[in-house]
């Protein structure tokens, strides 16, 4: 046991050590707008690993192997994967740009990763969903929670749970308010309209976010960047009752089946969408699908139908005054 522990302590450290060399470092601020950017992965209660209950689809364990006391789980893409391997970081990536002001109008990006990811290596340094976030303009926060770490598995682990995903917003918000220099500020933040955009493998977490999350209230849009390959029932029955929450779902060949699928469960349920062939609409209550055949999955996050399309996006809604609160 002792070995594993110090092989978890050495990946932890390495990748802190990459976000340090990316990101200024965090600092106590009390000057608003923010003079520079905050940057933290912390530890969070609400997680979605480590995980230690049922798939919800079968009942089963999810951590299904021990073996000479070491437990793991198999997973249908990446086989027997350990947890003290891939199954045990608690850490939310959080980050505040240069420029926020709590007293404006402001929004948390939610964002979950695809497969194989880490926070530091592939969210901040390959990805730059940070960076996309700044360079939108809207005065915006990013949170984006450490799902199987480096590993080929999509499970939302305890995103599974009823209202957790609510939980886990409530903790970013206690968790933030100290890190902008004011604990009165946590009320506010745990107020904030979300716009959650999920990527690859991030199409399980975000389907029992929206189906059991519990922060319908607080959903003003969602972003599926090539991210449906199950689940379509529970995003159906979301985007059915969104209100004016505005939904678009860009994808490639890989997800097709899928998104025509729920297209499928969308026309069941009454619920209008449109096909466009350019940027799509993030107005009010609008669904929209977009097929885009000339990148690869893997560049997706950066260049989709268009280059940065998180920062396309919110730089948007900042443009129509949306999902500020």
């Amino acid at each position: 046991m002792p070995h594993r522990h110090a092989a978890r302590r050495r990946r932890l450290r390495a990748g802190a050590i990459l976000l340090s060399a990316l990101l200024p470092l965090s600092a106590q601020v009390t000057a608003m707008p923010l003079e520079r950017s905050i940057t933290a992965l912390i530890r969070f209660i609400t997680s979605p690993f480590p995980y230690d209950g049922p798939i919800p689809e079968t009942g089963d364990p999810f951590l299904d192997v021990i073996e000479a006391g070491r437990r793991g789980h198999t997973a249908p893409r990446g086989g027997l994967l350990w947890e003290d391997e891939h199954y045990f970081d608690r850490r939310t990536l959080l980050y505040v740009p240069v420029g926020f002001d709590p007293e404006w109008p402001a929004t948390l990006v939610v964002f979950f990763h695809g497969n194989d990811t880490t926070l530091e290596r592939d969210v901040v340094a390959r990805q730059r969903v940070h960076a996309q976030v700044e360079a939108s303009g809207l005065n915006a926060i990013l949170a984006a929670p450490q799902f199987a770490y480096d590993a080929p598995d999509s499970s939302a682990g305890g995103f599974w749970r009823p209202q957790a995903f609510r939980r886990w917003l409530a903790e970013v918000a206690e968790k933030l308010a100290p890190l902008l220099g004011d604990a009165r500020l946590e009320s506010r933040l745990d107020t904030l309209p979300v716009v959650l955009v999920a990527y690859s493998g991030g199409y399980n977490p975000a389907a029992f976010a929206l189906s059991v999350g519990g922060a319908d209230d607080r959903i003003c849009g969602v972003l599926l960047l090539d991210a449906l390959y199950d689940d379509e029932e529970a995003v159906a029955d979301w985007v059915a009752r969104r209100g004016d929450a505005f939904f678009i779902s860009a994808y490639t060949a890989s997800s097709q089946p899928s998104n025509d699928l729920l297209q499928t469960l969308l026309s069941e349920r009454g619920a209008s969408f449109d096909h466009v062939a350019g940027d799509p609409t993030a107005q009010p209550g609008s669904a929209s699908f977009l097929f885009v055949d000339t990148v690869a999955h893997e560049d997706f996050v950066t260049r989709a139908w268009r280059e940065t399309p998180i920062q396309w996006l919110l730089a948007t809604l900042a443009e129509q005054d949306r999902c500020g609160a």
